[in-house]
């Protein structure tokens, strides 16, 4: 192949560089989407009201360790970090390499673990820094559309690994996800909030019992 073949080979992947560096942490968010469909659970990231609600009920002066699944582009993560204790831990958990990636890049707080794996792992993988039980756990995953046996599987791993007293927050477009959590959760909270695109769906299963 000549040079200027491979130069015209190379090109649209230039272009599509250029516009993904324009766009910032939308276009990291925009080809994850497109990339995962199933996995994303929207092709919008959660607005500021979506975040506000969710995170209102944490007891933040308790929270030692605070996961999350599918953070995206960390639409949530600020928002958490500024509330977290300075002694506490954002463990976030992604299957996505190029959000780990991002989120790497550009959190540089020292309270921040991105990690590379799946949500059904979130008990070894809290093990492995250092902790046995998580206080509250946040997911934005699509548990309908994920693959057979894997929204039970997530649901039953979050309920062992938060302590008593913790939470399971979780926020989707669909009502749904309360029969994920219904199975191991019997205390559920629930709202909504329309200003957000589409309208979210907010669940806040406690953990009452070991």
């Amino acid at each position: 192949m000549s040079s200027t073949e491979l130069a015209r080979e190379a090109l649209p992947q230039r272009i599509k560089r250029k516009v993904k560096n324009a766009l910032g942490p939308w276009g990291v968010f925009l080809e994850g989407f497109v990339r995962h469909p199933v996995m994303v659970g929207s092709i919008v990231p959660s607005s500021r009201f979506v975040i506000r609600k969710m995170l209102a009920p944490v007891d933040w002066d308790n929270c030692k360790l605070f996961v999350e699944y599918g953070p995206g582009v960390g639409t949530f993560c600020q928002p958490v970090l500024d509330r977290l204790p300075r002694d506490g831990m954002l463990l976030v958990i992604d299957t996505n390499p190029d959000f780990i990636e991002y989120l790497r890049r550009t959190i540089t707080d020292s309270r921040f673990v991105a990690v590379l794996g799946s949500a059904a792992d979130v008990e070894d993988i809290v093990k492995a820094h250092g902790h046995e039980k998580a206080d509250y756990v946040l997911s934005g995953l699509p548990f309908s559309t994920l693959p057979d046996g894997v929204g039970p599987a997530i649901a039953a791993a979050t309920h062992r690994v938060i302590r008593k007293g913790g939470a399971f927050l979780v926020y989707q477009f669909t009502p749904r996800a309360r029969d994920f959590m219904a199975r191991h959760f019997t205390r559920i909270d629930s709202g909504l909030e329309v200003i957000n695109v589409p309208p979210c769906c907010m669940f806040w299963g406690w953990k009452d019992e070991d």
